[in-house]
């Protein structure tokens, strides 16, 4: 799994992209076929915002989250997709 984190008009530390990774092993632990992940943290006034898109084989899957804090945003963000990932999943053992 390919992970690439960037900031809008703020900095990405050692610390958020260490969390960033922990939290998006969750995801690679319940569907192995991840070939991508693109994160995009970013501040709008007081908004800390984060959106992701991860590439899986044959679809793409985007969430967005907007909190106070920039480490709720990215559980809150880890919780939608992997919502998503585990549907894509069944939907793909259900068709086959």
């Amino acid at each position: 799994m390919q992970l690439d984190v960037s900031g809008h008009h703020v900095e990405i530390t050692d610390a958020i992209r260490e969390y960033t990774q922990g939290k998006f092993g969750k995801i690679k632990r319940h569907f192995d076929k991840v070939i991508d992940v693109h994160v995009i943290l970013s501040v709008e006034k007081l908004e800390q915002k984060a959106e992701a898109t991860i590439q899986l084989n044959g679809n793409k899957i985007f969430a967005e989250d907007t909190q106070e804090n920039m480490y709720a945003a990215i559980d809150t963000l880890v919780d939608k997709l992997d919502r998503q990932v585990m549907k894509h999943k069944e939907k793909q053992n259900a068709h086959r």
